[in-house]
């Protein structure tokens, strides 16, 4: 299936590392230009790699997304390069785990610095070209905005407010002809979790403890499973959806996982 994103400009933050690499490379061999904003170092470097054997073009925009000088400024740096922005993927993140008892209001402040505020200036500075290109805006949530975690509040206020983002912005958006979704996660592969694992005196005990309960496999989603969600978001081929928040995670969340009790075999 061909999805019309063959040399549009796509802006992937966190594009260069976990979920936000899959994507890039999801972007690519769909013919699309990422744009991959990220602080740099050695796997990013590893994932640029990839990205060259693809030979497809795309862009690297070495930087933290700490400020909304830096964010204009990744905007600015696109356009001087491409020319176009034609989608945004709202992507870098961090579950940072400042929670309500052991955390406290200035870390909590700063969790949503990093995790939040800069889905809105990347949206807020792209603008003017989405609304040229009629393009579209996904933004990578997580399921702990509706299932909640325990001791991550900042991490939780920020993936919900992504998702009330991601209404807001459908609704707003709409009449220029920009559709905006949101696809959230649950448990996922990625360098991160494994380094979450690692924390555990048993990793691969809770690492079974956690995928037994994912109805669909008894397995973690791949990175891959959902930048195919996310390319299909970004393509004409959704563009009368917007509005959505698509959970890819094995019906983890929405399920009942008493059914993983009866599998087969």
């Amino acid at each position: 299936m061909d999805l019309g994103l063959r040399d549009k400009v796509v802006i992937v933050t966190g594009g260069g590392v976990g979920i936000g690499a899959a994507i890039s490379h999801a972007c690519a061999a769909e013919g699309a230009i990422p744009v991959i904003v990220n602080h740099d170092g050695d796997t990013i470097q590893a994932n640029l790699e990839i990205m060259r054997a693809i030979a497809q073009p795309f862009g690297f925009i070495p930087m933290w997304l700490d400020s909304p000088e830096s964010c204009r400024t990744a905007v600015e740096q696109t356009l001087a390069q491409f020319g176009r922005i034609d989608a945004l993927v709202n992507n870098i993140g961090v579950n940072d785990n400042v929670g309500l008892e052991h955390g406290t209001p200035e870390r909590f402040m700063t969790s949503l610095q990093n995790n939040l505020w800069h889905y809105y200036a990347m949206a807020h500075f792209c603008l003017p070209s989405l609304k040229q290109a009629r393009g579209s805006i996904v933004n990578t949530a997580s399921k702990v905005a509706v299932t909640g975690q325990g001791g991550t509040s900042g991490y939780a206020a920020a993936k919900g407010a992504q998702l009330a983002l991601t209404r807001e912005w459908a609704v707003e958006l709409a009449p220029f002809g920009i559709h905006v979704n949101a696809v959230v996660p649950s448990e996922v592969w990625t360098p991160a979790y494994e380094t979450w694992l690692a924390t555990f005196a048993h990793p691969e005990e809770k690492r079974a403890a956690i995928t037994r309960n994912i109805p669909l496999g008894a397995r973690m989603t791949t990175p891959a499973e959902i930048a195919s969600a996310v390319v299909f978001l970004l393509s004409d081929r959704s563009a009368h959806t917007t509005g959505q928040h698509l959970f890819v995670d094995g019906g983890y969340v929405h399920l009942d996982r008493a059914s993983t009790a009866y599998r087969p075999g």
